[in-house]
């Protein structure tokens, strides 16, 4: 039988793609236009990880057991499909932190969604080009399309993902020298490092929720974790930054051998003004350099449109009169 019997007539296919495309943008919208409280999140998050720790000081071995009998459906269909790797599956699970999902649903959630993405993408190219003689009745050009959707949908959680780290990332980077400042403050107050931590990430918590969601987690992780190293150590997997990298190694060697933690934030924060300097002093330089094209391409034209257009309007109406 015939692709284009099998899913009726183009019109039918289109009106069906139309109208899921339709579905799903509505669906973007309203979930772009949720009210979200990032500091309700936050605490959710934090007390979550908190329970998570004093139940596992707590049980000790028992801990992994319980997890693996309350396995959601989704970590089971990657069990059974045998999604994960290991060494792709670790990762895979400092990458999900990074961007933010420390979901225990996040990691088996992006396997599948890997795995029906190409399906999907697949699946709506099929109706395009068959339903919809989308790209005419080459064959060539059919089976190019349908392989292209197919690649794009095999990628397209990929390239989410790494959007998603890099805004993050970048999130983090401006605001981690403001944060620097506050906890060099709350050093010279006397306070202790878990609570600096806490106490930025509550000053902080509404310009940067990212930079007071990870400050929040250490404290708690500093709390609870037998050795605070790790706790440290688990900020620098999270936190993937050259700056934050210098942060960690001073909290470090201050925790182990006491030295000043106010003086030494002090320098660090020095530095990190002075870096953030230098970065707007380099893109301020490379501005002239970079107008070049847009001032040829658009300005130029234009002004010698202004200038000639008159002129040249006169030199038409002489010559049509002569």
């Amino acid at each position: 039988m015939k692709p284009d019997v099998l899913l009726g007539s183009p019109e039918t296919a289109f009106a069906v793609v139309v109208g899921l495309a339709t579905f799903t943008c509505l669906l973007i919208a309203w979930w772009a236009l949720l009210e979200r409280d990032p500091a309700q999140a936050r605490a959710r998050m934090l007390q979550q990880r908190r329970l998570e720790l004093q139940a596992a000081s707590r049980a000790g071995g028992l801990a992994p057991r319980r997890r693996a009998i309350t396995r959601s459906l989704a970590e089971r269909l990657v069990a059974q499909l045998k999604l994960a790797r290991s060494g792709a599956d670790e990762r895979l699970r400092d990458r999900l932190l990074q961007a933010g999902l420390r979901s225990p649903q996040a990691r088996p959630l992006f396997l599948l969604a890997k795995l029906a993405a190409p399906l999907v993408a697949g699946l709506l190219a099929l109706l395009l080009v068959y339903g919809g003689n989308f790209a005419g009745k080459a064959p060539g050009t059919r089976l190019l399309v349908l392989v292209g959707a197919v690649l794009g949908g095999f990628y397209l959680p990929e390239l989410w993902l790494s959007n998603r780290i890099a805004k993050r990332r970048q999130a983090l980077q401006r605001a981690l020298p403001d944060g620097l400042d506050l906890l060099v403050v709350c050093a010279e107050a006397g306070l202790s490092l878990d609570a600096a931590l806490n106490r930025v990430a509550e000053e902080i918590g509404s310009t940067s929720p990212e930079l007071a969601e990870e400050f929040g987690l250490t404290a708690v992780e500093l709390s609870f974790l037998p050795e605070r190293r790790q706790a440290l150590l688990n900020l620098g997997k999270r936190v993937d930054l050259p700056a934050m990298r210098g942060v960690l190694n001073t909290l470090v060697q201050t925790e182990k051998y006491g030295t000043p933690l106010s003086q030494s934030l002090r320098v660090l924060s020095a530095e990190f003004r002075d870096q953030r300097m230098l970065k707007a002093e380099e893109k301020a330089a490379r501005l002239p350099a970079t107008l070049t094209v847009p001032m040829i391409v658009f300005i130029l034209p234009t002004l010698f449109i202004v200038l000639m257009g008159p002129a040249i309007l006169d030199v038409y109406d002489n010559l049509i009169r002569k």
